[in-house]
C-alpha cells in the first residue's frame, strides 16, 4: 500500500513538472498594466438639489403611486440626473449621488476620468473580440477552400 501512495505522488509530481514546462504561470497582477482611477468623492449636499419623482415603466400601481425615483440637479454645472434603478428610495439616492460624482469628475478631468477610462477599456475589449472573430472565420474559409476535412484544433477552437 505505501508503494502505491508513493507512486501516485511521483506520478503527480511528474505531471506537474510537464505542465510547468508547457505553460507559463503568471499572476493576474503582473498582467494588468493599467490601474483604474479611484472612484470620485461624493459631492457636498450644498452643491445639488434633490427631488423625488414618481417612477415610470413596469411595476404597475406600485410604481405609479410611490415617489422612489430621484432627480439630482448639480447647481454649479447644471447637470440633471434621474435615477430609478431600484424600488427603494434610499438605494436610488445612493446610486444617484455616485453617478453625479462620476459625471462631475468626467466634466472636470475629461479623458482621465473613471468613466472615460471604463469606456475606453470596454471599446478596446469589443474591438479585440471582433478582431478575433474575423480572424477565426477567415481561417475557416481558407481551410474550406483548401478542402481539408478536419481543421487543426487551434482553428476549430478559436
Amino acid at each position: 500500500m505505501p508503494f502505491r501512495q508513493f507512486r501516485g505522488k511521483a506520478l503527480a509530481a511528474t505531471i506537474f513538472q510537464r505542465l510547468c514546462a508547457c505553460r507559463s504561470i503568471t499572476s493576474s497582477l503582473a498582467t494588468r498594466a493599467k490601474k483604474m482611477p479611484d472612484r470620485p468623492a461624493l459631492i457636498n449636499e450644498d452643491e445639488f438639489t434633490e427631488v423625488f419623482l414618481k417612477g415610470s415603466g413596469p411595476g404597475g400601481q406600485k410604481i405609479n403611486k410611490t415617489s422612489s425615483a430621484v432627480q439630482l440637479r448639480h447647481l454649479p454645472t447644471g447637470i440633471v440626473l434621474k435615477v430609478q434603478e431600484t424600488r427603494s428610495r434610499a438605494q436610488n439616492r445612493k446610486i444617484a449621488r455616485e453617478k453625479l460624482a462620476l459625471r462631475v469628475e468626467q466634466l472636470q478631468k475629461g479623458e482621465e476620468s473613471r468613466l472615460a477610462v471604463l469606456k475606453a477599456t470596454k471599446t478596446k475589449r469589443k474591438a479585440s473580440a471582433t478582431k478575433k472573430s474575423h480572424r477565426k472565420y477567415r481561417l475557416l474559409s481558407q481551410v474550406k477552400e483548401e478542402g481539408v476535412d478536419n481543421p487543426p484544433p487551434e482553428i476549430a477552437e478559436a
